[in-house]
Formats: structure tokens, sequence, C-alpha cells
């Protein structure tokens, strides 16, 4: 399935945390947070702003972004986890 966001909206795929930390500790599921990083795989077209113009967005596809822990929305493409989320829910380009 192929999707192509809308507008500002940005589809997310979360990078999941590592299960053994440095240590040797196994984390379970049930103690893991939700994940806040991940990589951009598709962006729109931009918001249009007050004079009709079309914004473009500051992200493109392959950006390691940081964004808010409970924003978007969450959905399975293919049966991986993705996040289709607005600009505004991102707060940084990770480099």
């Amino acid at each position: 399935m192929k999707i192509r966001p809308l507008q500002d909206r940005i589809l997310v795929q979360p990078i999941k945390e590592k299960e053994v930390r440095k240590g040797g500790i196994i984390i379970p599921d049930s103690a893991k947070e939700k994940p806040i990083e991940g990589r951009v795989k598709a962006v729109g077209a931009g918001k249009v702003g007050d004079d009709g113009k079309r914004l473009k967005p500051d992200v493109k596809i392959g950006d390691k972004v940081l964004y808010s822990k409970y924003g978007g929305t969450e959905i399975k493409i293919d049966g991986e986890e993705h996040l289709l989320m607005r600009e505004d829910d991102i707060l940084g380009i990770l480099e």
C-alpha cells in the first residue's frame, strides 16, 4: 500500500528502542517508552498560507526527526507501524 500525505502532513516511521541495553539488561515491551524519534517516509506539499501561497515543508524524505510523544495518528502500512502527523508535531531535525 502507498500513501501520499496531504497539505502539511508527514508520514514518519518510528525508530524502535533497542531491546538490550549496554549492561545486557533486556527491556520488556511493557516497560519501553513510546518512541519520539523517527525517519520521514513521505511529505505533503505544505499548507496554504493566508495569502493563498503554499508554504514548503521544512522536512524532507529521509530526515531523522524528533516529534512530540503523543503526536500523530498511528497507522499500519504493510505490517509496519507509522505515524501520520502535522508538521507542527515535529520538534526538530536530528543531524
